[in-house]
C-alpha cells in the first residue's frame, strides 16, 4: 500500500474523526464553561449582573491573539469532521456497516450509532443558525451595542431567544448534540485506542454524563431567557 492509499483508507479517516472528535469535545467544554456565565444573572447569584460576567469572557474570547487563532483551528476541525463524517457514512452504507464506530458487539446497533449521519446533518445546521446568531455579530459586523465599553453579547441573547421557535429550534439541535455525543465520546477514545478493559467503564460513564450535563446546560441558557429567569428587567 502506497502513502496515498494509506491517506485515504478508512482506517486513517477514523483516526481523523476520533482527533478532530476529542478536539471539538474540547471545545465545548470551554464554550459551555463561558456561556454559562449568563446564569449570574439569576436572582439567587447576582440579578443586577445583566450580562457583565459574560460579556467580559466573551471580550477576552474575542480579543485574545491566541484565541482568535485558535479559532481558525476549530473550523478547519468542524470541516474537517464533518467531511469525514459524511465521507465514511457513505462508505460504510455502501459496504452495509455501522458508521465510524469500532467494533463494539451488540451495542453498537442502537439508534444514534446507526444515525450518526443525520444528527451531523442537523448539528450542522444548527452551527450554522448558531454562528450567524452570534458568532457574525460579534466577529464580522459587530453591529451589538456595548456594556462598560465591550461588546453587549448579552443582551443579542435575550433579543434572539425571545423568539420561540427559535429557542425550539436551539433545544431540538441541544439534543442532536447529546445523542450525537452518546456515540462520539465513546467513539473517540476507542479508536485512538485510549480505552481497555480497566478504564472503558470510566469512559463509558464520563460520555454518558458529559452528554447529559453539556447539551443540558446548553439548552438551559435559550430556555432560562424566554421563560424570563434571566435577562434585563
Amino acid at each position: 500500500m502506497n502513502w496515498s492509499e494509506f491517506l485515504s483508507s478508512s482506517v486513517v479517516k477514523k483516526l481523523v474523526m476520533g482527533l478532530t472528535g476529542l478536539f471539538l469535545i474540547s471545545f465545548l467544554v470551554i464554550h459551555v464553561g463561558i456561556n454559562s456565565c449568563i446564569f449570574n444573572d439569576l436572582t439567587f447569584f447576582d440579578p443586577n449582573d445583566d450580562g457583565r460576567m459574560f460579556n467580559r469572557a466573551a471580550h477576552f474570547m474575542g480579543a485574545s491573539f491566541v484565541i482568535r487563532i485558535l479559532e481558525i483551528g476549530l473550523f478547519v476541525g468542524f470541516i474537517i469532521h464533518i467531511v469525514q463524517g459524511y465521507v465514511l457514512e457513505v462508505q460504510n452504507r455502501s459496504a452495509r456497516s455501522i458508521g465510524y464506530q469500532v467494533n463494539i458487539g451488540t451495542k453498537g446497533t442502537t439508534w444514534y450509532a446507526k444515525s450518526m449521519g443525520l444528527l451531523g446533518t442537523l448539528l450542522l445546521l444548527f452551527l450554522i443558525m448558531h454562528i450567524s446568531h452570534f458568532w457574525i455579530p460579534s466577529r464580522i459586523t459587530q453591529d451589538l451595542p456595548d456594556q462598560d465599553g465591550i461588546h453587549d453579547l448579552f443582551s443579542r441573547m435575550v433579543e434572539v431567544f425571545q423568539n420561540g421557535w427559535i429557542v425550539v429550534l436551539y433545544v431540538l439541535g441541544c439534543i442532536s448534540l447529546a445523542w450525537h455525543l452518546l456515540h462520539g465520546f465513546q467513539s473517540s477514545f476507542r479508536t485512538l485506542g485510549l480505552s481497555n478493559k480497566k478504564y472503558i467503564g470510566i469512559i463509558k460513564a464520563t460520555g454518558v454524563g458529559f452528554s447529559i450535563i453539556v447539551p443540558l446546560l446548553f439548552a438551559l441558557m435559550p430556555l432560562s431567557i424566554y421563560f424570563g429567569w434571566i435577562g434585563y428587567e
